[in-house]
């Protein structure tokens, strides 16, 4: 049985998985769980990895995967687990397996830069299979990342991201973001007034600002695949 903590910080990650496609940063789950020290959350970490809640992701930068989740949260309205078994035994039902396992093919469209940004990706450069449940309404795509300025928001230099089209994008939301008209790079969407911040999650890289005019939104995130 969870404590209420524990509880709150399995629903914050959770949360933050089904909107992201990544997990939360430690500050953030900090402030949100209005915790002191950082210290706090690797002990209600440790202790959901213990009782097998989650898993922790060996030798990569904030990657945890979520293994279940309690019966308190599968019945809240809205929750709907999407979690992707890699090589572990499926000891679901079939039914449940077949619908775990319905995928679409997205189409690759080249890389995206999670550091300096490259030019704007526009021809496809491969397809890859998606499944269904990380897919909501709308067109989607898929990217593959190129470099380390996200990687404090888990996303790795290989990884493949997947895009909700968009063209709009709320403060906190990682997004597609066309610069200028020329250049695409994937990073944390702010808008203060007419201007806007593309911030990476490295503290190696600098926020860069512009003119609202400047900056076009291409999609936001919403799915991750890693390959080990």
């Amino acid at each position: 049985m969870l404590t209420k903590k524990q509880l709150d910080l399995l629903e914050f990650i959770h949360k933050r998985v089904q909107r992201d496609g990544v997990p939360p940063s430690f500050d953030e789950m900090k402030e949100a769980l209005d915790l002191r020290s950082k210290s706090g959350i690797h002990r209600l970490i440790t202790a959901l990895e213990e009782r097998g809640f989650i898993r922790r992701l060996a030798h990569r930068a904030r990657a945890l995967e979520i293994v279940k989740l309690p019966d308190s949260m599968m019945d809240k309205p809205g929750f709907t687990p999407r979690v992707i078994d890699g090589d572990r035994p499926d000891s679901r039902p079939s039914r449940d397996r077949d619908v775990s396992i319905a995928a679409v093919e997205l189409n690759v469209m080249g890389r995206i830069a999670a550091g300096v940004p490259i030019a704007a990706i526009s021809e496809v450069s491969h397809s890859v299979a998606v499944p269904q449940s990380m897919l909501g309404k709308g067109e989607h795509y898929a990217l593959e990342v190129r470099g380390d300025s996200m990687i404090e928001a888990g996303i790795n230099d290989g990884d493949v991201v997947v895009i909700r089209e968009t063209s709009t994008a709320d403060n906190g939301d990682i997004v597609v973001a066309l610069v200028e008209d020329q250049e695409a790079t994937l990073k944390r969407f702010r808008r203060t007034g007419s201007t806007i911040a593309l911030e990476a999650a490295n503290p190696a890289y600098e926020t860069r600002r512009f003119r609202d005019d400047q900056v076009k939104v291409q999609g936001r995130l919403v799915g991750l695949i890693r390959t080990y």
